[in-house]
């Protein structure tokens, strides 16, 4: 991704590549000046090509480019959620042994004793040690050789089911994602994203930004998601990338309106399922149907439903190009035909090197011919649509039935005052597992025997919830995933 951005600084030096909130911008050639400035830095600090560079520090135009800085001197980026706690990073800094790490500038009494390696800061508002350092360079830097198969990240994953895992992505994998994405999705020089996504996460910082630097086009960098920010700049916008979250509260505000969007080109939702009703409000609210697609740490993305052509709620479109997708029994492995459910296999240029210091576990989630186990459920239908029904792990056995909880949540989703539900499975003596539904819900005076009713007849008995519980918010991570796992631990109990 380095060559193709200083590719873009070549041809459009004077164009727009981060315009802040506050009207600033910051050009191609700028950028890669700061950029420059930021590779030699590293350099100083005894960075080495393929040496790791971890980064935990809150969303800035330095931290940014320290990605394509990271880059440009030849080492391993590894990003870190800035929600992780102390324990957390020093179990990444341990495992990854990066050469240098970078943290916020108030966090260096904490974490500065979990590494031994070099260390560095970054404040939120400008400054920190590795800022003044960078300040003090050259405004050029060599760009390190590489080839397509290096090492370019390591992107931890939330380690929900056990031991965290470093997925290991290529340039090539990055590089490949980009041009298909790109092209997929009518990204041009003429694009203004409204970028509000964290970027220690592939959503944020493979997708949003190596598209928009495919594309020469610019990115509206926000700090953090708001809603009313949203509304105000987006007159200046053409595409906006979100988490479902984005949606349901631009939902609520009152100044967007069809009037509003509609110079708009795209909108883009991802990381967590995005669902039907929010799908239809939206199309309702403003004309636009917004575009749904599905990856993953270890892939970037896999579908996407088609820039023109049917965008069909709950599905999350055909496979991309070059991408090769296929439904398999989670057992055996064997391929199921059309229609059934199983888990997703993927293989294509997108799919990642492997686990980072565990060959085994790499081995465990790869087929022999190379197909990527995903541990997502889902299903193909006959246009080739492929519909997500949840994580392997999601997957409840109800007295020796299946229960896929993407099923029971999209009629529970359809009831109203319901804002958002969540079906978990939780202990039960008789039935090894039974179903409960976790409700956020919109209208106060909904209650638990009204949900139910409206459920009765719509769903076999062994797939309605035993039980309704309602939480004035479901429990989310930073890219607005419903935790399940907590869910289920909160409410094991629930049935005896």
């Amino acid at each position: 991704m380095i060559e193709t951005f200083l590719q873009r600084v070549a041809a459009s030096p004077d164009a727009p590549f981060l315009i802040l909130p506050d009207g600033d911008e910051l050009t191609y050639a700028a950028a890669a000046r700061r950029v420059a400035q930021l590779a030699n830095a590293f350099v100083v600090l005894g960075v080495q090509p393929g040496d790791r560079i971890a980064v935990q520090a809150e969303k800035s135009v330095d931290t940014l480019l320290t990605w394509l800085a990271a880059l440009q001197c030849g080492a391993v980026y590894l990003p870190l959620n800035t929600a992780y706690t102390a324990g957390e990073v020093a179990y990444f800094l341990g495992d990854a042994q990066p050469a240098l790490f970078v943290c916020r500038h108030e966090d260096v009494g904490e974490l500065g004793k979990l590494s031994d390696r070099a260390l560095a800061t970054l404040k939120a508002e400008g400054g920190g040690t590795l800022a003044d350092l960078a300040d003090r360079q050259p405004e050029e830097s060599p760009v390190a050789a590489r080839v397509g198969d290096e090492l370019a990240a390591i992107l931890y994953t939330s380690g929900t089911t056990g031991r965290s895992k470093g997925a290991m992505l290529t340039l090539g994998n990055l590089t490949s994602n980009a041009e298909v994405l790109r092209e997929f999705w009518r990204f041009s020089e003429n694009d203004r994203l409204l970028h509000a996504l964290p970027i220690f996460h592939t959503h944020g910082l493979f997708v949003a930004t190596n598209v928009t630097i495919a594309a020469g086009g610019a990115m509206i960098f926000l700090p953090r998601f708001s809603a009313s920010e949203l509304v105000r700049l987006m007159p200046q916008a053409t595409t906006l990338m979100g988490v479902p979250t984005f949606y349901s509260r631009l939902l609520d505000e009152p100044g967007f309106d069809r009037d509003l969007v509609r110079h708009m080109r795209l909108f883009v939702s991802g990381s967590a399922p995005l669902s039907a009703e929010v799908h239809r409000e939206f199309s309702a609210r403003t004309g636009h149907a917004i575009l749904e697609r599905y990856g993953m740490t270890e892939t970037n993305m896999n579908t996407s439903n088609p820039y023109h052509g049917a965008r069909v709620p709950g599905s999350v479109g055909p496979p991309l190009p070059g991408v090769m997708l296929r439904i398999a029994d989670p057992a055996g492995g064997a391929v199921l035909p059309q229609g059934e459910v199983g888990v997703i296999e993927v293989k294509g240029p997108n799919v990642f090197k492997g686990y980072w210091n565990m060959p085994e576990k790499t081995a465990e989630e790869f087929r022999p011919d190379g197909y990527f186990i995903t541990g997502d459920l889902g299903y193909v239908d006959e246009q080739g649509y492929v519909f997500i029904s949840g994580r392997a792990k999601d997957l409840i056995i109800s007295g020796g039935l299946n229960v896929y909880p993407a099923e029971v949540e999209a009629l529970l989703d359809e009831i109203a005052g319901v804002a958002e539900s969540a079906v978990i499975g939780v202990p039960h003596r008789d039935l090894g597992e039974a179903v409960v539904a976790v409700l956020q819900a919109r209208d106060p005076a909904l209650d638990e025997a009204a949900v139910l009713a409206k459920l009765d007849g719509k769903l076999a008995r062994f797939k309605q919830p035993k039980r309704v519980v309602f939480l004035p918010e479901l429990p989310r991570n930073a890219m607005g995933k419903v935790q399940k796992a907590m869910l289920r631990e909160q409410y094991r109990a629930l049935l005896g």
